[in-house]
Protein backbone atom coordinates (compact mmCIF):
# COMPACT_ATOMS: atom_id res chain seq x y z
CA UNK A 1 0.00 0.00 0.00
CA UNK A 2 1.82 3.29 -1.02
CA UNK A 3 1.70 6.43 1.43
CA UNK A 4 -1.46 8.31 -0.28
CA UNK A 5 -3.21 5.43 -0.14
CA UNK A 6 -2.97 4.83 3.95
CA UNK A 7 -3.85 8.92 4.15
CA UNK A 8 -7.26 8.13 2.31
CA UNK A 9 -8.19 5.74 4.45
CA UNK A 10 -7.05 7.10 7.89
CA UNK A 11 -9.24 10.06 6.75
CA UNK A 12 -11.94 7.72 5.83
CA UNK A 13 -11.75 6.36 9.19
CA UNK A 14 -11.49 9.30 11.09
CA UNK A 15 -14.65 10.83 9.43
CA UNK A 16 -16.22 7.20 10.18
CA UNK A 17 -15.23 7.84 13.64
CA UNK A 18 -16.96 11.16 14.05
CA UNK A 19 -19.99 10.95 12.80
CA UNK A 20 -20.78 7.76 14.83
CA UNK A 21 -19.62 10.11 17.55
CA UNK A 22 -21.98 12.65 16.38
CA UNK A 23 -25.06 10.06 16.57
CA UNK A 24 -24.12 8.71 19.53
CA UNK A 25 -24.37 12.29 21.09
CA UNK A 26 -27.78 12.73 19.02
CA UNK A 27 -29.68 9.75 20.46
CA UNK A 28 -27.98 10.57 24.43
CA UNK A 29 -29.33 14.10 24.01
CA UNK A 30 -32.71 13.02 22.61
CA UNK A 31 -32.96 10.09 25.72
CA UNK A 32 -32.72 12.65 27.72
CA UNK A 33 -35.14 15.02 26.29
CA UNK A 34 -37.66 11.87 26.50
CA UNK A 35 -36.70 11.33 29.79
CA UNK A 36 -37.08 15.47 30.73
CA UNK A 37 -40.65 15.36 28.79
CA UNK A 38 -41.64 11.54 30.91
CA UNK A 39 -41.25 13.03 34.37
CA UNK A 40 -42.83 16.24 33.21
CA UNK A 41 -46.27 15.24 32.12
CA UNK A 42 -49.11 17.70 31.76
CA UNK A 43 -51.39 18.23 34.79
CA UNK A 44 -54.84 16.68 35.14
CA UNK A 45 -57.44 18.67 33.39
CA UNK A 46 -59.75 20.21 35.88
CA UNK A 47 -63.37 19.51 37.01
CA UNK A 48 -66.20 21.02 35.21
CA UNK A 49 -67.46 24.32 36.58
CA UNK A 50 -70.66 25.66 36.80
CA UNK A 51 -72.77 22.66 36.67
CA UNK A 52 -76.47 22.89 37.62
CA UNK A 53 -77.55 21.75 40.66
CA UNK A 54 -80.95 20.86 42.51
CA UNK A 55 -81.95 23.44 45.28
CA UNK A 56 -81.72 21.84 48.62
CA UNK A 57 -85.01 20.21 50.46
CA UNK A 58 -85.89 22.89 53.06
CA UNK A 59 -89.25 23.22 55.09
CA UNK A 60 -90.52 25.43 52.66
CA UNK A 61 -91.60 24.38 49.03
CA UNK A 62 -89.01 23.55 46.99
CA UNK A 63 -87.28 26.25 45.34
CA UNK A 64 -86.63 25.38 41.28
CA UNK A 65 -82.87 26.05 39.81
CA UNK A 66 -82.05 27.60 36.16
CA UNK A 67 -80.75 24.95 34.44
CA UNK A 68 -79.00 27.58 31.82
CA UNK A 69 -77.10 30.97 32.98
CA UNK A 70 -78.94 33.83 33.39
CA UNK A 71 -82.54 32.09 33.79
CA UNK A 72 -85.61 33.65 35.43
CA UNK A 73 -87.61 30.71 37.11
CA UNK A 74 -90.91 31.37 37.98
CA UNK A 75 -93.40 28.52 40.03
CA UNK A 76 -96.64 28.51 38.22
CA UNK A 77 -98.58 28.73 41.16
CA UNK A 78 -98.43 30.26 44.78
CA UNK A 79 -97.32 27.77 47.76
CA UNK A 80 -100.66 27.51 49.35
CA UNK A 81 -102.68 26.53 45.55
CA UNK A 82 -104.80 23.60 45.98
CA UNK A 83 -103.40 22.53 42.93
CA UNK A 84 -100.14 21.86 44.74
CA UNK A 85 -99.45 18.33 46.36
CA UNK A 86 -98.57 19.68 50.02
CA UNK A 87 -97.08 16.43 50.78
CA UNK A 88 -94.63 16.47 48.26
CA UNK A 89 -93.78 20.30 47.58
CA UNK A 90 -90.92 20.26 49.71
CA UNK A 91 -89.21 17.53 47.80
CA UNK A 92 -86.03 18.25 45.52
CA UNK A 93 -85.84 17.95 42.05
CA UNK A 94 -83.29 15.55 40.97
CA UNK A 95 -81.40 16.09 37.56
CA UNK A 96 -80.21 13.04 35.02
CA UNK A 97 -76.90 14.30 34.12
CA UNK A 98 -74.90 13.49 30.57
CA UNK A 99 -72.85 10.92 31.20
CA UNK A 100 -70.61 12.13 28.09
CA UNK A 101 -70.98 15.70 28.24
CA UNK A 102 -70.20 17.23 31.77
CA UNK A 103 -72.63 20.04 33.30
CA UNK A 104 -75.15 18.64 30.69
CA UNK A 105 -78.75 18.16 32.17
CA UNK A 106 -80.27 15.55 30.12
CA UNK A 107 -83.66 15.12 32.10
CA UNK A 108 -85.30 16.43 35.06
CA UNK A 109 -87.78 14.40 37.29
CA UNK A 110 -89.65 14.91 40.60
CA UNK A 111 -91.31 18.22 40.12
CA UNK A 112 -93.66 18.74 42.08
CA UNK A 113 -93.13 22.94 42.41
CA UNK A 114 -93.94 22.95 38.31
CA UNK A 115 -92.10 26.35 37.20
CA UNK A 116 -91.04 28.40 34.08
CA UNK A 117 -87.77 29.04 33.01
CA UNK A 118 -87.43 32.24 31.21
CA UNK A 119 -84.77 33.52 28.63
CA UNK A 120 -85.11 36.53 26.72
CA UNK A 121 -83.42 38.08 24.07
CA UNK A 122 -81.28 41.87 23.52
CA UNK A 123 -83.50 44.76 22.62
CA UNK A 124 -82.05 45.45 19.52
CA UNK A 125 -83.12 41.64 18.06
CA UNK A 126 -86.24 41.19 20.53
CA UNK A 127 -89.67 40.43 18.21
CA UNK A 128 -91.56 40.19 21.45
CA UNK A 129 -92.59 36.61 20.53
CA UNK A 130 -91.96 34.10 23.28
CA UNK A 131 -92.44 30.06 22.95
CA UNK A 132 -93.15 28.55 25.72
CA UNK A 133 -91.61 24.76 25.38
CA UNK A 134 -92.97 21.12 26.69
CA UNK A 135 -90.43 18.35 26.62
CA UNK A 136 -91.14 15.21 25.91
CA UNK A 137 -90.48 12.12 27.82
CA UNK A 138 -93.19 9.69 27.83
CA UNK A 139 -94.49 11.29 30.83
CA UNK A 140 -91.63 9.63 32.88
CA UNK A 141 -89.03 11.98 32.95
CA UNK A 142 -88.49 15.41 31.28
CA UNK A 143 -86.11 15.82 28.58
CA UNK A 144 -85.24 19.74 28.92
CA UNK A 145 -81.72 19.28 27.53
CA UNK A 146 -82.44 18.43 24.03
CA UNK A 147 -86.19 19.95 23.78
CA UNK A 148 -85.53 22.64 25.97
CA UNK A 149 -82.03 24.11 26.88
CA UNK A 150 -80.79 23.58 23.73
CA UNK A 151 -83.58 25.86 21.90
CA UNK A 152 -82.33 29.18 23.62
CA UNK A 153 -79.86 30.52 21.44
CA UNK A 154 -81.82 28.70 18.44
CA UNK A 155 -84.59 30.88 18.99
CA UNK A 156 -82.60 34.38 20.44
CA UNK A 157 -81.16 34.24 16.70
CA UNK A 158 -84.39 35.02 15.55
CA UNK A 159 -85.16 37.15 18.06
CA UNK A 160 -87.29 34.86 20.13
CA UNK A 161 -87.89 34.84 23.86
CA UNK A 162 -87.64 31.33 24.90
CA UNK A 163 -89.48 29.87 27.69
CA UNK A 164 -88.79 26.36 29.57
CA UNK A 165 -91.75 24.80 31.34
CA UNK A 166 -90.67 21.93 33.62
CA UNK A 167 -94.94 20.18 34.01
CA UNK A 168 -95.31 17.72 36.19
CA UNK A 169 -95.29 13.64 35.46
CA UNK A 170 -96.79 10.93 35.80
CA UNK A 171 -94.14 8.79 36.92
CA UNK A 172 -94.59 10.75 40.16
CA UNK A 173 -98.66 10.75 40.78
CA UNK A 174 -99.88 13.15 38.32
CA UNK A 175 -102.40 12.58 35.35
CA UNK A 176 -100.75 14.05 32.32
CA UNK A 177 -104.39 15.00 30.98
CA UNK A 178 -105.13 17.21 34.03
CA UNK A 179 -102.40 18.29 36.11
CA UNK A 180 -99.63 18.86 33.22
CA UNK A 181 -102.19 20.07 30.73
CA UNK A 182 -103.25 22.58 33.60
CA UNK A 183 -99.37 23.50 33.61
CA UNK A 184 -99.36 23.98 30.59
CA UNK A 185 -102.10 26.28 30.37
CA UNK A 186 -101.14 27.95 33.76
CA UNK A 187 -97.43 28.54 31.54
CA UNK A 188 -98.92 30.60 29.15
CA UNK A 189 -101.18 33.11 31.09
CA UNK A 190 -98.25 33.14 33.53
CA UNK A 191 -96.13 34.53 30.79
CA UNK A 192 -98.37 36.69 29.32
CA UNK A 193 -99.31 38.47 32.93
CA UNK A 194 -95.97 39.19 33.17
CA UNK A 195 -95.49 40.81 29.11
CA UNK A 196 -94.86 44.00 30.10
CA UNK A 197 -92.15 43.11 32.75
CA UNK A 198 -90.39 40.19 30.52
CA UNK A 199 -90.87 42.71 27.06
CA UNK A 200 -93.11 40.90 25.63
CA UNK A 201 -95.83 41.47 23.34
CA UNK A 202 -98.87 39.29 24.70
CA UNK A 203 -100.13 38.87 21.37
CA UNK A 204 -97.48 36.19 20.26
CA UNK A 205 -96.96 33.83 22.63
CA UNK A 206 -97.39 30.52 21.71
CA UNK A 207 -96.38 27.15 22.62
CA UNK A 208 -94.19 24.22 21.60
CA UNK A 209 -94.73 20.10 22.48
CA UNK A 210 -92.18 17.42 21.57
CA UNK A 211 -93.57 13.80 21.72
CA UNK A 212 -95.35 13.73 24.98
CA UNK A 213 -95.20 17.63 25.49
CA UNK A 214 -97.19 17.73 22.13
CA UNK A 215 -100.01 16.33 24.55
CA UNK A 216 -99.71 19.26 26.29
CA UNK A 217 -99.49 21.95 23.22
CA UNK A 218 -102.13 20.33 21.18
CA UNK A 219 -104.84 20.08 24.52
CA UNK A 220 -103.39 23.70 24.45
CA UNK A 221 -104.60 24.38 21.33
CA UNK A 222 -108.15 23.68 22.03
CA UNK A 223 -109.19 23.44 25.87
CA UNK A 224 -108.26 27.43 26.78
CA UNK A 225 -111.70 28.09 27.06
CA UNK A 226 -112.73 25.51 29.67
CA UNK A 227 -109.45 26.92 31.50
CA UNK A 228 -110.03 30.19 31.78
CA UNK A 229 -113.98 29.66 32.71
CA UNK A 230 -112.97 27.43 35.69
CA UNK A 231 -110.20 29.89 36.92
CA UNK A 232 -111.77 33.08 37.17
CA UNK A 233 -111.88 33.32 40.92
CA UNK A 234 -111.86 37.24 41.94
CA UNK A 235 -109.15 36.18 44.62
CA UNK A 236 -106.61 34.54 41.59
CA UNK A 237 -104.02 37.34 40.07
CA UNK A 238 -104.49 35.75 36.71
CA UNK A 239 -107.88 35.90 36.64
CA UNK A 240 -109.31 37.26 33.62
CA UNK A 241 -105.84 36.77 31.92
CA UNK A 242 -106.26 34.49 28.85
CA UNK A 243 -104.57 31.02 28.83
CA UNK A 244 -105.15 31.03 24.65
CA UNK A 245 -101.92 30.03 23.24
CA UNK A 246 -101.45 32.42 19.39
CA UNK A 247 -99.65 29.81 18.49
CA UNK A 248 -98.67 25.82 18.92
CA UNK A 249 -95.91 24.00 17.50
CA UNK A 250 -96.74 20.04 17.68
CA UNK A 251 -93.38 18.10 17.29
CA UNK A 252 -93.46 14.20 16.71
CA UNK A 253 -96.60 14.11 18.88
CA UNK A 254 -97.96 11.60 21.71
CA UNK A 255 -101.74 11.19 21.18
CA UNK A 256 -103.80 14.42 20.73
CA UNK A 257 -107.12 15.43 22.07
CA UNK A 258 -108.45 14.01 18.63
CA UNK A 259 -106.97 10.38 19.07
CA UNK A 260 -108.99 8.15 17.47
CA UNK A 261 -109.80 6.42 20.79
CA UNK A 262 -110.90 9.76 22.66
CA UNK A 263 -113.53 11.70 22.72
CA UNK A 264 -112.61 14.89 20.37
CA UNK A 265 -113.36 18.25 22.44
CA UNK A 266 -114.97 21.19 20.57
CA UNK A 267 -112.79 23.31 18.51
CA UNK A 268 -113.32 26.79 19.34
CA UNK A 269 -113.70 29.59 16.51
CA UNK A 270 -110.31 31.22 17.62
CA UNK A 271 -108.37 27.97 17.73
CA UNK A 272 -104.86 29.05 17.17
CA UNK A 273 -102.75 28.33 14.00
CA UNK A 274 -100.72 24.82 14.32
CA UNK A 275 -97.21 23.58 12.78
CA UNK A 276 -96.73 20.22 13.38
CA UNK A 277 -93.85 18.09 12.22
CA UNK A 278 -92.74 14.13 12.27
CA UNK A 279 -91.37 11.69 10.35
CA UNK A 280 -94.00 9.16 8.48
CA UNK A 281 -93.93 5.29 8.21
CA UNK A 282 -90.27 5.64 10.54
CA UNK A 283 -92.69 6.20 13.47
CA UNK A 284 -95.67 5.86 12.43
CA UNK A 285 -97.80 5.89 15.54
CA UNK A 286 -97.05 9.23 16.34
CA UNK A 287 -97.28 10.02 12.48
CA UNK A 288 -101.00 9.12 12.73
CA UNK A 289 -101.37 11.13 15.86
CA UNK A 290 -99.85 14.03 13.76
CA UNK A 291 -102.63 13.33 11.38
CA UNK A 292 -105.24 13.24 13.55
CA UNK A 293 -105.10 16.84 15.04
CA UNK A 294 -104.65 18.12 11.57
CA UNK A 295 -107.22 16.53 9.88
CA UNK A 296 -109.72 17.30 12.79
CA UNK A 297 -108.37 21.18 11.80
CA UNK A 298 -108.56 21.10 8.20
CA UNK A 299 -112.09 19.62 8.67
CA UNK A 300 -113.36 22.40 9.83
CA UNK A 301 -111.10 25.74 7.81
CA UNK A 302 -109.11 26.53 10.65
CA UNK A 303 -106.28 28.78 8.88
CA UNK A 304 -102.29 28.77 8.67
CA UNK A 305 -102.57 24.78 9.92
CA UNK A 306 -98.92 23.48 8.45
CA UNK A 307 -98.09 19.86 8.45
CA UNK A 308 -94.64 18.46 7.58
CA UNK A 309 -94.24 14.52 7.47
CA UNK A 310 -91.31 13.02 6.63
CA UNK A 311 -90.42 10.26 4.29
CA UNK A 312 -86.88 9.08 6.52
CA UNK A 313 -86.60 9.38 10.22
CA UNK A 314 -87.55 7.77 13.80
CA UNK A 315 -89.31 8.48 16.75
CA UNK A 316 -86.39 9.92 19.25
CA UNK A 317 -84.18 6.93 21.26
CA UNK A 318 -85.58 4.69 18.48
CA UNK A 319 -82.74 1.95 17.50
CA UNK A 320 -81.06 2.77 13.73
CA UNK A 321 -79.38 0.51 11.45
CA UNK A 322 -75.84 1.47 12.50
CA UNK A 323 -76.17 0.35 15.60
CA UNK A 324 -77.25 4.48 16.61
CA UNK A 325 -80.21 5.79 18.22
CA UNK A 326 -82.70 8.30 16.84
CA UNK A 327 -81.88 12.06 17.88
CA UNK A 328 -84.78 14.74 18.86
CA UNK A 329 -84.96 18.03 18.99
CA UNK A 330 -82.83 20.36 16.63
CA UNK A 331 -80.30 17.67 15.86
CA UNK A 332 -79.51 17.42 12.15
CA UNK A 333 -79.95 13.25 12.12
CA UNK A 334 -76.91 12.90 10.33
CA UNK A 335 -78.10 14.92 7.61
CA UNK A 336 -81.37 13.66 6.62
CA UNK A 337 -83.93 16.27 5.73
CA UNK A 338 -86.30 15.50 9.60
CA UNK A 339 -83.26 17.28 10.60
CA UNK A 340 -84.41 20.99 9.00
CA UNK A 341 -87.69 20.79 10.48
CA UNK A 342 -87.14 23.71 13.10
CA UNK A 343 -86.20 25.95 9.96
CA UNK A 344 -90.00 24.88 8.63
CA UNK A 345 -90.92 26.18 11.82
CA UNK A 346 -89.27 29.50 11.39
CA UNK A 347 -91.02 29.74 7.90
CA UNK A 348 -93.92 28.92 8.88
CA UNK A 349 -93.43 31.74 12.05
CA UNK A 350 -92.05 34.51 10.03
CA UNK A 351 -94.42 33.89 7.19
CA UNK A 352 -97.47 34.49 10.26
CA UNK A 353 -96.23 37.36 10.92
CA UNK A 354 -94.73 36.50 14.46
CA UNK A 355 -90.91 38.27 13.88
CA UNK A 356 -92.07 41.44 13.10
CA UNK A 357 -91.15 44.24 15.57
CA UNK A 358 -93.30 43.88 19.13
CA UNK A 359 -96.80 45.62 18.73
CA UNK A 360 -97.10 44.86 15.28
CA UNK A 361 -100.59 42.56 14.57
CA UNK A 362 -99.89 39.28 13.10
CA UNK A 363 -100.99 37.60 9.59
CA UNK A 364 -101.53 34.85 12.05
CA UNK A 365 -104.27 37.09 14.43
CA UNK A 366 -105.89 38.75 11.17
CA UNK A 367 -106.10 35.64 9.82
CA UNK A 368 -108.10 33.98 13.00
CA UNK A 369 -110.25 37.11 13.47
CA UNK A 370 -111.80 36.51 9.54
CA UNK A 371 -112.19 32.71 10.43
CA UNK A 372 -114.00 33.55 14.03
CA UNK A 373 -116.98 36.03 11.76
CA UNK A 374 -117.17 33.48 8.73
CA UNK A 375 -120.44 31.24 9.65
CA UNK A 376 -119.16 27.08 10.09
CA UNK A 377 -119.63 25.34 7.63
CA UNK A 378 -119.80 21.52 7.29
CA UNK A 379 -116.75 19.51 6.26
CA UNK A 380 -116.12 19.59 2.07
CA UNK A 381 -118.12 22.82 1.94
CA UNK A 382 -116.44 25.43 -0.28
CA UNK A 383 -117.01 29.30 -0.17
CA UNK A 384 -119.89 30.27 -2.06
CA UNK A 385 -120.94 26.52 -2.23
CA UNK A 386 -124.58 25.34 -0.85
CA UNK A 387 -125.45 27.71 2.14
CA UNK A 388 -123.31 30.16 0.60
CA UNK A 389 -124.72 34.40 0.77
CA UNK A 390 -127.05 34.01 -2.43
CA UNK A 391 -125.74 36.29 -5.64
CA UNK A 392 -128.66 38.87 -4.72
CA UNK A 393 -127.24 39.58 -1.37
CA UNK A 394 -123.21 39.69 -2.53
CA UNK A 395 -121.55 42.74 -2.87
CA UNK A 396 -120.32 42.78 -6.16
CA UNK A 397 -116.84 41.95 -6.93
CA UNK A 398 -114.25 45.08 -7.80
CA UNK A 399 -111.65 45.09 -11.01
CA UNK A 400 -109.21 42.82 -9.29
CA UNK A 401 -111.41 40.19 -7.65
CA UNK A 402 -112.90 37.31 -9.22
CA UNK A 403 -115.69 34.95 -8.92
CA UNK A 404 -115.82 31.52 -7.58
Amino acid sequence: MNIPTVLRTRRLGFSLSALLMFALSAASAHAQAAGAAASKSLPPLPAPGSVPKPGPATNGPYSPQPILQGGLVVPLYPPDSPFLNKERIREAEQYNMSRSVPGRIASIVNIHNPSIEVHTVDPSLNTGAAVILAAGGGHNTLNVGSEGADFVPFFYNYGVNTVILRNRLRRDGYSPQTDAVRDALQAIRLVRAYAKELNLDPKKIGIMGFSAGAELSSAAAVLYEDFDRNNNDPSDPLAGISSRPDFVGIIYPGPTPFARNRTAPPIPRDVPPAFIATAGSGDRIHAIWAMDYYSAMLALGVPNIEMHIYGNGRHPGDPLEDGSRMTGGLTDRKGIPFGTWQYRFIDWFRDLGFLQKPGVETKAARDVAAFVKQPPRPFGMRPGGPGATPPSQAKPAGPSQTTP
